[in-house]
């Protein structure tokens, strides 16, 4: 069985930057959904990565999360019962116009039942370290995902101009 996929829509942050990243009105025609995102904050915070969370129908409650993380030198983890963690950017500490890269696929996002979603993830910094990881996620609530904000933290800043994301919807034929 082969998996189509269908740019659904983009957005790309301009001048000034974006306290979020949003997609509405995302049609109920696919089996699941890939977002993918290039993206950097305008603040530090003290560190060369920046946390994104989600929202899914403009909820940022009845998430958990359960993630393992690496950053060339050293391995951890994290978890939360109360938040959702898709991945982390590159902060304004890091080289010039890098961006680190988010890579979620959320399955069978019309069901009846809770959703999850798989995170893997990369701040670049163009140096000796980057972050990356590998991040479950759970959505506990029924209803079909019809829209998806990643709203940046304000201890972090903004999105960063061109900071981008593409949502695709999964077709299986």
């Amino acid at each position: 069985m082969a998996n189509t996929f269908e740019l659904i829509a983009s957005s790309t942050v301009g001048s000034g930057g974006a306290s979020s990243i949003d997609f509405t009105s995302i049609p109920s025609t696919y089996t699941d959904l890939a977002l993918y995102v290039s993206g950097r904050t305008t603040s530090n915070a003290g560190q060369n990565w920046a946390p994104t969370r989600g929202t899914f129908n403009g909820s940022s409650s009845s998430w958990s999360y359960k993630g393992l993380y690496g950053d060339g030198s050293s391995a951890s983890s994290g978890s939360s019962a109360s938040s959702s963690e898709f991945g982390d950017v590159s902060s304004s500490l890091t080289t010039s116009n890098t961006f680190g890269n988010l890579s979620i696929y959320i399955p069978n996002y019309n069901s009846s039942t809770n959703k999850s979603v798989s995170v893997d993830f990369v701040s670049e910094t163009n140096a000796t370290t980057a972050l990356s990881g590998l991040i479950a996620n759970l959505w506990s609530n029924p209803a079909a995902i019809t829209s998806i904000g990643l709203p940046m933290n304000a201890a972090y800043g903004l999105w960063a101009q061109y900071s981008t994301a593409y949502l695709y919807g999964v077709k299986n034929a």
